[in-house]
């Protein structure tokens, strides 16, 4: 088997990213838009992206990361100045350490980045999010229209 990568995404990488959300809302587990245009716009070529990271396993994309940084009005209510990450991994991939690995190069790029910390929005139903969160040290820090907000703290 062919070991896992995880990268920078590329404009390449759009429809990979696609797949991967619509697997997640195959398993019920996704609501919101899944197509290439989105992926490449919300993740790959966001004017406010830092990062987006990809696993890849051969020439799938098991899931990926996308770090932005919190802009004025931004959707997640996130303080200016810090990240704000996303991380989706597809089902068939969960527990085997795509999400440890994809959160190394997040972290070595909000450090890189000056972040003081990195916001991370869950919906309270989303129990591996929680957990994920939780495991990669994000603690509580808010909640707001049916979400919890953990934050990792850079400094």
């Amino acid at each position: 088997m062919d070991s896992i990568t995880i990268r920078e995404a590329v404009l390449t990488d759009a429809q990979g990213i696609s797949d991967v959300l619509q697997d997640i809302a195959a398993a019920g587990k996704r609501n919101k838009r899944c197509d290439v245009d989105f992926a490449r716009e919300h993740y790959v070529a966001d004017p406010d992206r830092i990062r987006c990271s990809v696993a890849v396993q051969g020439d799938q994309a098991l899931g990926f990361q996308s770090l932005k940084r919190a802009i004025e009005n931004n959707p997640y209510g996130a303080p200016v100045g810090w990240g704000v990450i996303g991380t989706h991994i597809r089902p068939s991939a969960a527990r085997r350490g795509v999400g440890r690995a994809l959160f190394r190069a997040t972290l070595l790029a909000a450090q890189e980045s000056g972040l003081s910390a990195i916001d991370a929005t869950i919906s309270p139903t989303n129990t591996e999010g929680l957990a994920y969160c939780s495991a990669m040290g994000f603690v509580d820090y808010r909640q707001h229209d049916g979400a919890r907000c953990k934050s990792y703290s850079l400094t």
